[in-house]
């Protein structure tokens, strides 16, 4: 518990990218008229779920006016609306709904996370911005230990988990490329179990409203998930 609780503290406190901490104050001064009379968040968000997870769900970062604004990862945006209902019907969340950090919403066996604590500008943080927020990753999985299964929602965090792999010296060979519904093993986990890698489209707008990615769509990767999981 101690644990979680520093790496909750060390992220929430985190000031290694100026460009982003700047943004998310920025973005928390402002608002956005609809949420006009809310305190935002406006720091980086740490990643959320049951800390005895076989599941990590690893997105690309928090949206300025989602998670920046309530605390919480895919929480308070369109993205978030898709995931948490995808997860709700997977059984892996006891709500279909997530509105805010401290609506008591639960997950079960899921953990969720980004490959970027803070809202970056246009959703694209930088290489370099990436590179410092990989440390939290790293303890992350490394404080999951029944974890089996990563889904990377869209390429960056695919490439996240990737680059993970890489630190830890189990980097597949050829390098895994992304694409919906691909996998890869990652190695083995602290369970002594293979640790898999899932592909899916991140939940974005402009995939969903597209129909580039369907709710089927979505629930297939989770089943898969749940079956690696065991």
């Amino acid at each position: 518990m101690r644990r979680w609780e520093s790496l909750e503290r060390a992220i929430v406190s985190c000031e290694r990218c100026p460009r982003l901490i700047e943004h998310c104050r920025a973005v928390a001064r402002t608002r956005r008229r609809a949420y006009r009379d809310e305190a935002y968040w406006g720091r980086p968000v740490p990643g959320f779920g049951d800390r005895s997870a076989r599941i990590l769900v690893l997105g690309l970062a928090p949206a300025a006016h989602g998670a920046n604004r309530t605390g919480r990862m895919f929480t308070g945006d369109r993205s978030g609306e898709w995931l948490y209902a995808a997860l709700h019907r997977a059984g892996l969340a006891d709500r279909a709904a997530s509105v805010h950090r401290d609506d008591g919403l639960a997950l079960c066996g899921t953990f969720i996370s980004a490959a970027c604590r803070c809202a970056p500008p246009g959703n694209r943080p930088s290489p370099e911005e990436l590179a410092r927020c990989a440390p939290f990753l790293d303890r992350e999985i490394e404080l999951l230990d029944r974890l089996r299964v990563v889904v990377a929602l869209g390429r960056i965090g695919w490439d996240a988990a990737l680059a993970r792999a890489a630190r830890a010296g189990e980097l597949p060979r050829p390098r895994p490329v992304f694409a919906h519904a691909a996998q890869a093993r990652l190695g083995i986990g602290r369970s002594g179990t293979p640790l898999w890698l899932l592909g899916c489209y991140h939940p974005s707008q402009q995939n969903t409203f597209t129909g580039r990615l369907t709710r089927p769509m979505l629930d297939a990767v989770l089943r898969r998930a749940l079956r690696l999981a065991g």
